[in-house]
């Protein structure tokens, strides 16, 4: 069993001072299999991380189409013509990983929205250490009719585990039943230390939500919304969600009523949190993408090279 600091050293002479498995081995007086070994337990545990540089070309167009239109920066994921939409959510998974990796460090806090997308970004999070960190939930999961509350549960202690950091969940439903509850819910003392380390935050990671398409949303699958719910978001022209707080096309949300039974972040609070990183894969979720952008809560967009496509020709007709 080798230690960090040894896997640190190895990983060192191969990949920085560019010797060779046979010279790194002698260096350790160990066999050649054993070093390809210490190499990728350095990489098992995130001492590595190796990332690849796309072409100038690949995804460049799509991704500053959208930057020149919305200010955001957009990092496009690479994917097979024919990869499924289960490939396409584990591609932009892994680099939301990443990139989360790099970003998130000492003294920050980090608010994540449960779902499917940030589950999967949580199961590729490779442990790294960081000291007076947390990770707080930005929206609330319980529901009569539902497990979120348990998988959200789980999604958040991955998160916190990956990188040593306290975790803060919110003990509040989805959906309250009526406004009144929600306005008395936010008087808690409890509930008020969750939003003020949700608004102060440094850095957020969350999808958008779809009800339609072959990978629904768990808000809309899971039970939380009742089949009145579902007609007051079509009559509204509803395309998706962020934070389980609702969007038109055009971005705008305020006057939505199901929105003020919502426990998420309005997208005028998600704007406070400095850095906003939004991870999506999916035809499906092109209008909600618009949305979003339009709404102004992303700084940061992971997108499949696919979806990214089909936003531009969605926006700009080519």
């Amino acid at each position: 069993m080798h230690g960090d600091a040894e896997l640190h050293h190895a990983a060192e002479l191969y990949y920085v001072q560019g010797m060779t498995m046979e010279a790194v081995a002698d260096r350790f007086g160990v066999s050649r299999p054993t070093v390809s070994r210490m190499l990728q337990a350095a990489r098992d545990r995130g001492i590595v991380r190796i990332s690849l540089s796309a072409p100038p070309d690949a995804g460049h167009d799509l991704s500053h189409r959208l930057r020149e239109a919305f200010g955001v920066t957009v990092h496009v994921t690479g994917t097979p013509r024919g990869a499924t939409d289960p490939q396409r959510l584990e591609s932009v998974a892994r680099s939301a990983a990443g990139m989360l990796g790099e970003w998130f460090g000492d003294g920050m806090t980090l608010a994540v929205a449960w779902g499917t997308t940030t589950s999967a970004i949580a199961g590729h999070l490779h442990p790294k250490t960081t000291r007076d960190t947390l990770v707080v939930q930005m929206n609330g999961a319980f529901s009569a009719r539902s497990p979120g509350a348990a998988q959200s549960s789980a999604l958040l202690g991955r998160m916190s585990t990956a990188f040593g950091a306290a975790l803060l969940p919110f003990p509040t439903p989805a959906f309250f039943d009526n406004v009144q509850t929600r306005t008395l819910m936010w008087q808690e003392s409890s509930v008020r230390r969750v939003l003020a380390a949700r608004n102060g935050a440094d850095l957020a990671v969350f999808s958008v939500g779809a009800f339609r398409g072959p990978m629904i949303s768990q808000v809309y699958s899971n039970g939380y919304l009742s089949d009145e719910d579902f007609r007051e978001l079509a009559a509204q022209r509803v395309v998706g969600d962020v934070c389980t707080v609702f969007l038109r096309e055009d971005g705008s949300y305020a006057d939505l009523d199901l929105n003020r039974r919502a426990s998420g972040p309005t997208p005028m609070e998600l704007r406070r949190i400095p850095r906003r990183l939004c991870v999506v894969a999916g035809d499906h979720k092109v209008p909600g993408v618009v949305g979003a952008l339009r709404a102004g809560v992303v700084t940061d967009l992971v997108i499949d090279e696919r979806t990214a496509a089909s936003v531009v020709r969605h926006l700009f007709g080519r």
